[in-house]
Formats: C-alpha cells, structure tokens, sequence
C-alpha cells in the first residue's frame, strides 16, 4: 500500500482534514460536475471523502488528494478504485479523477492518472485498469485517449446508479492493459 505517490509536478496522498472545504467547493461547482447527476452539499462532499479513506483502508489504495508538489495546492483527486456497482465489466478497478476548474488544462489529470497506473499495474499487479463516464464527458475521454486506454463500443453500458431517463445513464467503457502499459512513462 502507498500513502503517497510523487509525479514530476504533483503529490498523490492521502486526505487530510484541511483538503475537505475546497473539495466540496469543487463539488458544488456546476462546471466541475457538469458530468455527474447532482451537485454535492458539504455533508455529502465530506462523505464521499470518508468514504474513499475507507476504501484506502478496505483496499490498500483509493482516490488519493492530489496537491502541486512544492505549493501544497490542493486540486482534486486522481486514483484506483473498486466500483461498487453491478455491471457486465465487473469485477474490475477503475481509474479515475476529478480537479477543480483552476487545474484544468495543465495536464495534471493525465500525469496524476499515469502515477495512478503505474502503481496499479507496478506496486498492485492488476492485468487491466477501467474508465468510464458518460458520453457527453469529452474531457475526460481525452485523458482516456492519451493514457493509452481503448475504447470498444460493445462494452458501453447504462451506469445502473444513474436513474432511467437520465441524460447522463449511458456510459463509455475504456480498457488499459498491464501488457499495453509497460515502458510507460509515469509522471
């Protein structure tokens, strides 16, 4: 298990009390969760970050608080995690990430989703990491693309925790193998 992790410009580690008021800021902004169902209150910000700490202690990894190494910025998090769903992929572990507005396109989810793989497929020994997230998510399916994930239209599904209607339901698969992964750089 991996408290931390360092990239070239970045720290991947675990939540601390002070990350919680700007990461359900975060949660609040409509920009930031434009891809999700809802917004989050503050008490469900604060239970989502419970939430992941637990999985850290259930799992030996999780979403980790990731900060611009040097400055302490907290920006979001990035990391491995086991869905709690029921879907025709399933069992697997996902990569995933979400950053405030300010930390957009300075490549810090590309490079801390890199971190995430290297130590998912190095440190854990998984033979394939998953992404998913709704069709509409152009952003994130980039990041997808540049990590080297592929993406198969038959293993698209409707993410059964969206409700039936919703714009959002439907979701796109992406695949990483370790044996696709190898020699990648990390940071």
């Amino acid at each position: 298990m991996s408290a931390s992790l360092r990239t070239g410009r970045l720290l991947l580690r675990r939540w601390e009390p002070a990350d919680r008021e700007p990461f359900a800021a975060m949660n609040a902004d409509p920009e930031v969760m434009e891809h999700f169902p809802a917004l989050l209150t503050r008490a469900e910000s604060d239970a989502l970050v419970d939430a992941i700490e637990a999985r850290f202690d259930e799992h030996g990894f999780g979403f980790w608080a990731v900060e611009v190494a040097g400055t302490g910025r907290f920006i979001g998090f990035t990391g491995l995690s086991v869905p709690r769903f029921h879907a025709p992929f399933m069992p697997a572990v996902e990569i995933g990430w979400r950053l405030a507005r300010s930390a957009w396109g300075h490549g810090y989810a590309t490079e801390a989703a890199r971190g995430a793989l290297g130590f998912g497929f190095g440190d854990l020994g998984l033979d394939e990491v998953v992404s998913f997230t709704s069709t509409t998510n152009l952003k994130s399916q980039a990041v997808m693309k540049r990590l080297g994930m592929t993406h198969d239209p038959a293993d698209d599904f409707d993410h059964p925790l969206v409700e039936e209607g919703h714009r959002l339901r439907r979701h796109l698969l992406w695949r990483l193998r370790a044996a696709d992964w190898h020699g990648r750089k990390a940071g």
